[in-house]
């Protein structure tokens, strides 16, 4: 697979901004049923599992309010990424043991799991090393911004 922009997987309508969830279950729901009623997972329930045998490998808080949970599944249609920002931070398994205020969940598709997963965890993690990034990002109120700084970075 080609060099993979963020345009491709980052859409306005996989996010939720001000999301009123308050658990890291919540959220994970949340996101999981918009990928469903979006199109990009066939099986919420599927894929929702699929993120927890993840969660399980390892820690997905990678610290500064930021948590990164990954699903890769064969109920994926679509490798996408979902993004929520929390009103109210939440617990969350952390490196730092701060809340998580902001929720980038990756839904990779089966035969994408290895190259185009490690690429855009990658371009996720360029921007997650900037603290500026990060103070715009937890402080996000509004979709187009919220596209245009993971887009144009």
């Amino acid at each position: 697979m080609s060099e993979m922009s963020l345009k491709e997987v980052v859409h306005k309508e996989l996010m939720v901004i001000q999301s009123a969830s308050l658990s890291k279950d919540e959220v994970i729901h949340e996101l999981g049923t918009l990928l469903y009623e979006k199109g990009y997972v066939t099986d919420a329930n599927a894929f929702i599992d699929d993120v927890y045998l993840r969660e399980e490998e390892g820690v997905t808080g990678i610290g500064q309010g930021i948590a990164i949970p990954h699903g890769k599944s064969m109920a994926v249609n679509q490798t996408t990424i979902a993004i929520a920002v929390l009103k109210e931070g939440i617990e969350w398994e952390t490196l730092d043991g701060k809340l998580v205020k902001v929720i980038i969940m990756f839904a990779v598709k089966e035969e994408d799991a290895d190259i185009t997963h490690i690429l855009l965890l990658q371009k996720v993690a360029m921007l997650l090393a900037h603290d500026e990034f990060i103070e715009q990002l937890v402080q996000i109120k509004d979709k187009d911004i919220l596209y245009d700084l993971l887009t144009q970075s």
